[in-house]
């Protein structure tokens, strides 16, 4: 029977103030008011990068539990999971963003958007990228964020048996081998917050890093705890004889948001979608859905 594990779902209304006066909503052109809801903002943009469509960047394989479904035939180039379904909860976020704006599912294309090119300058050949992308003041620096859509612990994955996994805080950590994802906030965590005495090992994608731990490289790999709770689900089992250690409290606010070239207009319009859907309880349904009834982990303890 599936177990539900209780996540920390954002504090939206202690974010929105400070989010919305960093990505204002922005009026259509040629009006002089801000508009009242996502759709009448999106109807005022001219600058889409395809017309009469939605372009949505996410990275590719797409994983759960944040993309879910499967392959299908009309999209084989997507390797693990193809957004087009609609399923996981950073696929359904983004058909409810569109939505609010007034796109159908039909004008919704996704294109292939490698992790580390999401928050580099430069012109983008998408309209906004979804793909737990931290917001950070350096990545801001170099695109635009939207407010977040998801308040983000860091969790550790370990082989069931190890010792790190009779850990109980941070300072037990640190005698370890610890691994991540290249330009992730993970491997910001265990740099600046485990500060292992051995150096971090650091790897090009997820994927990279679960087989190292599955070749006995490392002895844990830290990760959103959505991702954690995929990794060492028991009928997954992405890291063999997995299991979450524990996750780590969200202190600094991390937050995953919505990118998008500097300067988009999409962005106030983004914000009031996401208003929008917090305000009505929409996303808070989406976020229950695919982070707590869909795993199969069990409660994971805070480790201090």
């Amino acid at each position: 029977m599936m177990r539900r594990v209780l996540i920390g779902v954002a504090a939206f209304g202690l974010l929105l103030a400070a989010c919305a006066e960093e990505n204002p909503v922005i009026a259509p052109t040629g009006t002089g008011t801000p508009p009242a809801t996502a759709a009448d903002c999106a109807a005022g943009v001219t600058t889409y990068v395809n017309p009469d469509t939605l372009t949505v960047g996410t990275d590719n394989p797409a994983f759960p539990p944040y993309f879910a479904g499967g392959e299908t035939k009309e999209n084989p180039d997507w390797e693990f999971n193809d957004p087009n379904t609609g399923k996981g909860f950073e696929a359904a976020v983004a058909y409810e963003v569109a939505a609010r704006m007034g796109f159908t599912s039909d004008q919704v294309d996704w294109v292939v958007a490698p992790f580390n090119q999401t928050y580099k300058p430069g012109p983008k050949h998408y309209d906004f990228a979804i793909e737990q992308i931290s917001y950070t003041e350096k990545r801001a620096q170099a695109v635009d964020f939207s407010e977040s859509y998801y308040d983000v612990n860091q969790a550790l994955v370990a082989v069931k048996g190890t010792p790190i996994t009779k850990t109980s805080g941070i300072a037990d950590l640190k005698d370890y081998t610890l691994a991540a994802q290249i330009g992730t906030t993970n491997y910001d965590f265990i740099a600046n917050t485990i500060q292992p005495s051995e150096e971090p090992g650091v790897y090009n994608s997820t994927a990279d890093a679960v087989a190292a731990i599955n070749a006995g490289q490392v002895d844990g790999l830290v990760v959103d705890l959505p991702t954690a709770l995929f990794l060492a689900d028991p009928f997954v089992q992405e890291v063999k004889k997995g299991v979450v250690v524990g996750q780590f409290a969200n202190l600094s606010g991390e937050h995953f948001g919505i990118t998008f070239e500097k300067s988009n207009p999409l962005v106030g319009c983004v914000n009031l979608a996401l208003q929008e859907m917090k305000a009505d309880g929409t996303l808070e349904s989406i976020t229950q859905v695919w982070l707590s009834e869909k795993t199969n982990v069990g409660e994971v303890p805070v480790l201090s």
